[in-house]
């Protein structure tokens, strides 16, 4: 575990450079633990795929004391995680819901169906939520359908457009601009801002895609 100034009010906390289920493991673990503490001076933890940011109230500490404190606690943390939960995702692949899949199949060597079932038959872990409200970053991908992003993003995407990039999959919780390849839609609504806690998912979650 690395701490480092991000900003005049951050703290990054960095646990590896790679996206792998152990280093995820890690980042978990503290995100909860920092969490669990509810410190008056954290303004906001986010947790991304090999780090935490810490976003803190300058008026009430400073770099060097919160950094101190958390390496200090962190050495006996214990906190509870929450246990995962898995969550089916629907999905009509391809057509008019997956504009990008002509482009997967010519470039990968793939058909249709090959590249859903291999799209399908992997349970995904939650790295991170962002970019949109309630936006996941699921991984790992399956390298055989490893794409590069598109050279120049879409304006507009619809919500539940789901879409790959490099070995990570996502779904789009709003209409949205969209650098990733999309290869079909879902319905199921993942981001609620009228009723806490608004995000279906969290860290650690896992999610499953159907076919329809």
């Amino acid at each position: 575990m690395k701490l480092s100034r991000y900003s005049e009010d951050g703290i990054r906390v960095q646990f590896g450079d790679s996206i792998n289920l152990e280093i995820h493991n890690k980042v978990r673990r503290f995100y909860f633990f920092l969490k669990s503490l509810e410190l008056k001076e954290i303004i906001d933890i986010i947790p991304s795929f090999t780090s935490c940011l810490i976003r803190f109230d300058a008026e009430h500490t400073t770099f060097q004391k919160l950094s101190s404190f958390i390496l200090e606690r962190e050495q006996t943390a214990a906190a509870d995680l929450p246990e995962p939960r898995t969550c089916e995702v629907p999905v009509r692949y391809g057509g008019a819901f997956g504009p990008d899949m002509e482009f997967l199949v010519s470039s990968l060597g793939l058909s249709e169906d090959e590249i859903i079932n291999i799209h399908t038959s992997v349970i995904y872990t939650v790295f991170a939520v962002g970019f949109i409200p309630g936006f996941p970053y699921l991984g790992i991908l399956d390298w055989r359908l490893s794409v590069p992003r598109l050279e120049t993003p879409r304006v507009k995407v619809p919500e539940g457009s789901v879409g790959i990039a490099q070995l990570q999959t996502g779904i789009y919780t709003f209409n949205s601009p969209a650098g990733w390849r999309i290869i079909g839609r879902t319905e199921k609504k993942l981001f609620n801002p009228r009723e806490a806690p608004y995000s279906l998912l969290r860290i650690g979650d896992r999610i499953r895609f159907l076919r329809l």
